[in-house]
């Protein structure tokens, strides 16, 4: 038991105790339940206790503010609980109720467990602009800064492998699985420019766009999926349905080998032939719309895209402003 323990059996009281938890997981500062029962938590008791900040209802969540500690209290909070740390408690857990509230508590589940890798890169990006700047051209060169480029840069170009693992944690597929979801679509020669780079278009399919392959002869519109965020977790959430179709269908002693099998087989092409394009027709949709208002208005361009920023990060489509290079002269 770790040092926070009596602050654990204390949060756990407050909470209505072990028996009124249906899942527990945690953030950077925050211990987040899922409650049976709201109503039997006291939120004022927990409020005032000695190393609580406060406590917040967020999509169907009852969050706990804990500090930058919270890793801690949370593996105690589990221990005493006897909840497998990183699983649920109860595999039927009741769904946040309304879409907002579902959005937001798949995007949390799925975030969460690589926020701090993805602020430690960030942090290394940083060091290594700053050395650069401070040590000039010649740094630039170096291998000391190839070696922090490449930390830096691995969690985000690799993040459909990150978030393969981690959203097939919350939408219950083998966590294998999901990073073989997210390493297909990082694989190197299945990207656009690669396929744009060794030859030409053999057709195209209106607004989709022009497409250079065939899988199994549909026509296969390609996508760069480095760096993306909505098609991994569309992929998945549609590869966590697809096991548990095939685990009542195949055959116990079968199911270590066929399951993932038929999980594979079915999600990723669906992902590369529908999910993909479809996610690629809204970034350049997106792209078009900032295009004809930066033109019109970069003020108001900038006002717009700014105040929705946080929200096309999320799910992906800021690349739609970056790639546009916008800039307002005031």
């Amino acid at each position: 038991m770790g040092k926070y323990e009596q602050l654990a059996r204390d949060i756990l009281k407050e909470v209505g105790g072990k028996e009124n938890i249906n899942s527990l997981t945690h953030c950077i500062t925050r211990l987040r339940f899922k409650l049976k029962d709201e109503s039997k938590a006291n939120d004022d008791n927990l409020k005032n206790m000695p190393g609580v900040v406060t406590v917040m209802h967020s999509a169907g969540q009852y969050q706990v503010v804990i500090g930058n500690h919270v890793p801690a209290v949370y593996a105690d909070v589990c221990e005493i609980a006897g909840i497998n740390a990183g699983a649920a408690a109860d595999e039927e857990e009741e769904a946040p109720k309304g879409v907002f509230n579902k959005l937001i508590d798949i995007i949390s589940g799925c975030f969460s467990p690589i926020l701090g890798p993805m602020c430690a890169a960030g942090i290394i990006k940083g060091l290594n602009a700053l050395l650069n700047f401070l040590l000039g051209a010649s740094y630039a060169t170096s291998g000391t800064y190839m070696v922090l480029n490449a930390i830096g840069d691995a969690v985000f170009y690799f993040m459909p492998v990150m978030l393969g693992y981690s959203s097939a944690k919350k939408f219950k597929l083998n966590p294998v699985t999901g990073m073989l979801i997210g390493a297909a679509l990082c694989y190197p020669t299945i990207q656009a420019d690669a396929l744009k780079a060794a030859g030409k278009a053999v057709g195209s399919l209106g607004i989709l766009g022009s497409y250079y392959k065939t899988f199994a002869g549909i026509p296969w519109i390609a996508a760069n999926y480095t760096s993306t965020v909505v098609p991994v977790l569309v992929v998945t959430a549609l590869a966590g349905k697809i096991q548990k179709l095939a685990k009542k269908l195949v055959p116990e002693m079968l199911q270590n080998f066929f399951v993932p099998f038929f999980v594979l087989l079915i999600s990723l092409p669906v992902g590369f032939l529908i999910i993909g394009p479809v996610v690629s027709l809204a970034t350049n949709a997106l792209s078009t719309g900032f295009t004809s208002l930066f033109k019109m208005s970069p003020v108001v361009g900038g006002a717009l895209v700014g105040f929705f920023w946080q929200i096309l990060v999320i799910f992906g489509l800021h690349w739609a402003c970056n790639d546009q290079h916008y800039y307002i002269r005031l």
